[in-house]
């Protein structure tokens, strides 16, 4: 683990590289993004956001989604991956929301992961982009990756573990932009097959050069 001083570091390093921390995901509605979240499952964003205009042009809300034909929807998501069960899931969900939360998109915890499709990862995003509430951690694959090199986790693989350990160090109120700067820096410098460590601004502080 870094110390304190070690992870203020890395915090201030990636707040100055990547002063900018949105989702990349462009919906900020709260149900469209939802569905859009449920997409991105082993699928680019980027793809996602070309893919969502004309499935909300068709289904602009929950309480027409709740109404759907599965088919339908599969034809508008295929080309994001595993599309009979993210369609089900959404199909599935809309309904949800409906007849629980009168269409409304919860903003607790407890009830976003009783949704279909909707996990930890997931509900997390929501909580953070969406409510705007402070604790919000998003454990995706480049968090895990990064948390790991970076020494701010113990060598974990475990998403609900790696949550954990990061709320315990991190200031709430920058825990979520911190996880979408993780990303970026993930995407740009330090990728899965080869990191730039020779550029990383958080290098002074990262445990991987200074063991």
């Amino acid at each position: 683990m870094r110390t304190k001083e070690q992870v203020a570091g890395i915090l201030a390093a990636l707040e100055a590289e990547y002063p900018m921390a949105d989702c990349t995901l462009e919906e900020r509605d709260p149900w469209k993004l939802l569905v859009q979240v449920r997409l991105a499952a082993q699928c680019t964003d980027a793809r996602v956001n070309q893919v969502t205009p004309a499935l909300f042009e068709k289904y602009p809300d929950c309480f027409a989604m709740a109404k759907a034909d599965i088919a339908d929807v599969e034809e508008y998501i295929r080309s994001c991956g595993f599309y009979h069960g993210k369609a089900r899931d959404i199909v599935l969900q809309a309904n949800q929301l409906v007849d629980r939360f009168g269409g409304r998109v919860p903003d607790r915890m407890e009830d976003l992961l009783t949704l279909a499709g909707v996990g930890r990862k997931s509900a997390n995003l929501i909580l953070g982009d969406v409510y705007n509430l402070p604790g919000a951690v998003v454990v995706d694959t480049h968090c895990i990756r990064l948390s790991n090199r970076m020494g701010l986790v113990d060598d974990e693989k475990d998403p609900p573990k790696i949550e954990k350990q990061l709320r315990a160090i991190l200031p709430p109120e920058k825990s979520n932009d911190f996880c979408h700067r993780l990303v970026i820096h993930g995407r740009a410098v330090c990728t899965a097959r080869k990191p730039a460590c020779e550029k990383c601004c958080c290098a002074p502080f990262c445990k991987t050069l200074n063991r």
